[in-house]
């Protein structure tokens, strides 16, 4: 094997980190763990701390009422959607997000090259998005203005930044890349995502 100890993994979200509609194996943190084990990196199971419908302020909550002891090898972070669903404040959102890094951070042992930020996926390509009569062009101009904001947030704590909103946008042609539900990716969007955050990984791992 690669490394001579097993990897612990934090993955901190919403729904797009559980893997609201699929399968848990189908989730991005469990297919990111599947594919670096076939890297032969010896990974643990995800610990998830992530909840369909949570905010940024609804999850940095959630991390305190866990009171996670412990310290981990790999940290993901993918949360705003539901702040602009909701319509929030960017201005908190900056702030809350901003907060969120330096939690991530410090679960990682304050490593920065151990901490991976993924971009909010556009709902709005989705069958859900396009039904909900708040306009395609309206919602991801909406993400656009929170993803600026969480890019600009992490590059500025020198962490990696891994932006999957394109490929999300994607499921306007492809249906395929969205869940049964209509809204929540599928098993195909989300191994679109570790293709795109993998590189980065494994840069660190190996």
């Amino acid at each position: 094997m690669i490394n001579d100890h097993t990897i612990s993994y934090l993955a901190l979200g919403d729904s797009y980190t559980i893997g609201e509609a699929v399968p848990a194996a189908g989730s991005f943190p469990y297919q990111l763990a599947g594919r670096l084990r076939v890297e032969q990196i010896i990974v643990e199971e995800p610990h998830i701390v992530a909840t369909t419908g949570w905010t940024s302020s609804e999850l940095q909550a959630a991390i305190k009422n866990a009171a996670l002891a412990r310290k981990f090898d790999l940290v993901t972070l993918l949360v705003g959607v539901n702040n602009q669903y909701r319509g929030e404040s960017i201005t908190v959102y900056r702030r809350e997000f901003a907060a969120l890094l330096q939690t991530a951070l410090d679960f990682a042992r304050g490593d920065k090259a151990r901490v991976f930020v993924l971009s909010i996926p556009d709902w709005g390509a989705t069958p859900f998005g396009l039904a909900s009569g708040r306009g395609r062009e309206a919602i991801a101009l909406d993400i656009d203005a929170f993803n600026a904001v969480n890019k600009e947030e992490t590059l500025l704590a020198g962490l990696s930044y891994t932006d999957i909103t394109p490929a999300s946008r994607d499921a306007v042609s492809d249906p395929l890349l969205v869940a049964e539900d209509g809204l929540h990716p599928s098993v195909k969007m989300y191994s679109d995502w570790v293709n795109n955050l993998l590189p980065a990984v494994l840069k660190v791992l190996k």
